[in-house]
């Protein structure tokens, strides 16, 4: 499975890689930090909307929810790919030598 395809909303791959090429780069840890500012800025840009929407200076409801979920999207994605190291580090510790 090519993980470089899966890409959320508002999350560009990691050091400008296209989808479907391979990174030749870039180590886990960056690719990790880059992930992890990126999901951190969403999450700053949505307070941020809802924020401006609840003191009346939000153009548009629309905005506001687009970016909460593309926020919210972006934290599952972030937690479900912690849930998976951890799983996969479980695994490898439970394997015997």
């Amino acid at each position: 499975m090519d993980i470089t395809r899966i890409q959320t909303p508002g999350m560009p791959l990691p050091s400008g890689t296209p989808a479907g090429q391979p990174s030749t780069g870039a180590d886990f840890s960056t690719v990790l930090r880059q992930t992890i500012d990126t999901v951190n800025a969403l999450q700053t840009n949505a307070e941020s909307a809802a924020r401006d929407f609840v003191i009346g200076r939000a153009q548009s409801v629309h905005d506001t929810m687009i970016a909460m979920e593309k926020a919210d999207v972006s934290l599952r994605l972030l937690t479900t790919m912690r849930n998976k190291a951890v799983e996969a580090y479980q695994e490898i510790m439970r394997m015997q030598i």
